[in-house]
């Protein structure tokens, strides 16, 4: 059930989701829209969540075909 490559996967989301706590202070953030201020947490957990999103469609569609 605990394979090395889950335990590994498990403590680097574990790392990414510390990492993502400790940074909470508000920074400004502009992409297609007009600026927006927000916290930097907010930000990278969005983005760690598009990321897992397009890993999970390369993962399941890509691969398969």
């Amino acid at each position: 059930m605990l394979t090395p490559g889950r335990v590994t996967v498990g403590l680097l989301g574990l790392l990414a989701l510390v990492f993502i706590f400790e940074n909470t202070r508000n920074t400004k953030i502009r992409l297609l829209f007009p600026e927006v201020t927000m916290p930097l947490w907010l930000a990278l957990l969005g983005t760690a969540l598009i990321g897992a999103v397009c890993g999970a469609y390369w993962a399941y569609f890509v691969r398969r075909h």
